[in-house]
C-alpha cells in the first residue's frame, strides 16, 4: 500500500454538509472496516453517527463539526497509523468506531500517549474492560462478552443439555465463547475457533453434525456469518440443532441471509423489534435516508452522535482540555436517552445495559424479528471489578 493510498482521507462533513476546516469547532475521526467482507458493519456505524449528527443540525454541542471519514480494511496494523494520522496530523478532537477488538487494540499506543478520547462503537475487549481500564477510552456499543452472555442464559434456561461452540480466532472470539461459558452450566460439547473472515465452514459444519449437540453458539459478523448460516441451513441442520447466536443474524446479514436466518435466536442490546422512546423515529429516518433498515451498529453510531453532543454541550465546546472532555463524555452517558433503552457507563466505561433475545421470524412472507425476552437487564460485565479508575 502506498502513502498516497493510507493517508487519503474523506472530509465528509465538508461535502455533505458545506463545512470548511476553517469553520469546524469540533473535528471527529471516524474509522472502521469499509471495505471487504465486514464493510457492512463500519458502514452501518457510519451512517448512524452522521443520520445522528444531522438529526442535531448538522452540529455537536451547538459548535459546527467535521467528520474525517477511514477504512482500517480490519487490518490492526493499519488502524493504528490511522489512529496516529488522526491524532497527529489531523488534530482530532475524538476518534470513534475503532474498528473490531483487534484493530482498537492495535490502534491503543497512540491513543492512550495522546489522551485523545477515543468511543469505540463496535467492540469492548476484556483487556481494558478490567485492568487495562483507560480514563480516556470508552466503548459505546457492549463489552464483548455481553450478547455471549445473555445467549448463555437462555440456552441454559431453555435446558439445552449440549452445546457446540464455535468463533473467529481473535480477541473478540474467544470473549464471546468466555461469555456464553460463563452463563451456561450445560456440556460444551467443543469450543471450535476459525480463521478471520473465512469463507468455507464444510468441514467445520461436518464436524459439528457428527457431535450432535443439542444447540450451536456462534460469533461470526458481517460476511463470515452470512457464510456460516448458508452453510448450515443447507447441510439441514436449521431443523435439527438449534442455532444461537451474537451478531451473526442481524440488520447486517438478514437481507441476504433470508429464509436462511428463519428460526435463528440472536443476543443483542437493540434491534428493530424493540418498543423504546425514540427507536421508531430512528428507525424510520435511517431507512428513508439510506433505503434500508438499520442494525445495532447503526443504533450504537446514532447513540455516540447524541452522546457527544451532551458532552461538548459540558464542556460548553472547548475540547482542548482532554482530561476534561473526557469527564464530560462519562457524565454523559447517564444523560443520554438511548434508542436501545437504558444505559449507562460503568467505572471501566463500558455500558451498563439491557441484553435482549431476538429470532428471525417470517412474517407475512417477510423475515423479520420478534423479541422474545430480556436475559440480562441493565447488565454490567464481569471484568469491571479489576478495573481502578485513574
Amino acid at each position: 500500500m502506498t502513502s498516497r493510498t493510507l493517508w487519503k482521507f474523506m472530509a465528509v462533513s465538508a461535502a455533505t454538509f458545506g463545512l470548511c476546516a476553517a469553520h469546524a469547532d469540533v473535528k471527529i475521526g471516524f474509522t472502521g472496516p469499509l471495505s471487504g467482507p465486514v464493510a457492512a458493519v463500519g458502514q452501518d456505524q457510519y451512517d448512524g453517527f452522521m443520520l445522528g449528527i444531522e438529526s442535531l443540525g448538522k452540529k455537536l454541542g451547538g459548535e459546527a463539526v467535521m467528520v474525517l471519514r477511514e477504512d482500517d480494511q480490519l487490518k490492526p496494523e493499519l488502524g493504528n497509523q490511522i489512529a496516529r494520522k488522526l491524532i497527529d496530523r489531523d488534530k482530532v478532537d475524538a476518534i470513534v468506531g475503532l474498528g473490531f477488538s483487534n484493530v482498537l487494540m492495535a490502534s491503543l499506543p497512540r491513543i492512550v500517549e495522546s489522551g485523545t478520547v477515543a468511543i469505540a462503537t463496535n467492540a469492548g475487549p476484556s483487556p481494558i474492560a478490567g485492568s487495562g481500564c483507560l480514563p480516556n477510552v470508552f466503548s459505546m456499543s457492549w463489552q464483548n462478552d455481553g450478547a455471549a452472555e445473555a445467549m448463555g442464559k437462555y440456552a441454559q434456561d431453555s435446558g439445552y443439555k449440549r452445546v457446540y461452540l464455535m468463533a473467529p480466532n481473535y480477541q473478540a472470539g474467544k470473549d464471546y465463547i468466555a461469555g456464553f461459558k460463563r452463563f451456561y452450566k450445560g456440556q460444551v460439547v467443543d469450543e471450535v475457533y476459525t480463521q478471520v473472515n473465512q469463507p468455507d465452514y464444510s468441514a467445520e459444519i461436518a464436524q459439528l453434525q457428527a457431535a450432535g449437540p443439542d444447540a450451536v453458539f456462534v460469533f461470526y459478523p458481517g460476511g463470515m456469518g452470512v457464510n456460516f448460516v448458508k452453510q448450515f441451513s443447507q447441510a439441514g441442520l436449521m431443523k435439527k440443532t438449534a442455532l444461537l447466536s451474537a451478531f451473526t443474524v442481524d440488520g447486517t446479514t438478514i437481507s441476504s441471509l433470508r429464509d436462511a436466518a428463519v428460526g435463528t435466536i440472536s443476543g443483542a442490546m437493540w434491534d428493530v423489534a424493540l418498543k423504546t422512546p425514540g427507536n421508531a423515529e430512528f428507525i424510520a429516518s435511517f431507512s428513508k435516508k439510506y433505503g434500508r433498515v438499520p442494525s445495532h451498529y447503526a443504533a450504537v453510531g446514532f447513540d455516540t452522535a447524541k452522546l457527544l453532543d451532551i458532552a461538548v454541550r459540558k464542556v460548553k465546546g472547548n475540547t482542548t482540555d482532554k482530561a476534561a472532555f473526557a469527564a464530560a463524555v462519562k457524565s454523559a452517558g447517564s444523560e443520554l436517552k438511548s434508542v436501545r433503552g437504558p444505559f449507562r457507563f460503568n467505572s471501566n466505561h463500558m455500558p451498563v445495559q439491557n441484553y435482549y433475545a431476538f429470532q428471525t421470524v417470517k412474517d407475512g412472507g417477510n423475515v423479520t424479528v420478534k423479541q422474545l425476552g430480556t436475559p440480562l437487564q441493565e447488565h454490567q460485565d464481569v471484568y469491571v471489578a479489576q478495573c481502578k479508575p485513574r
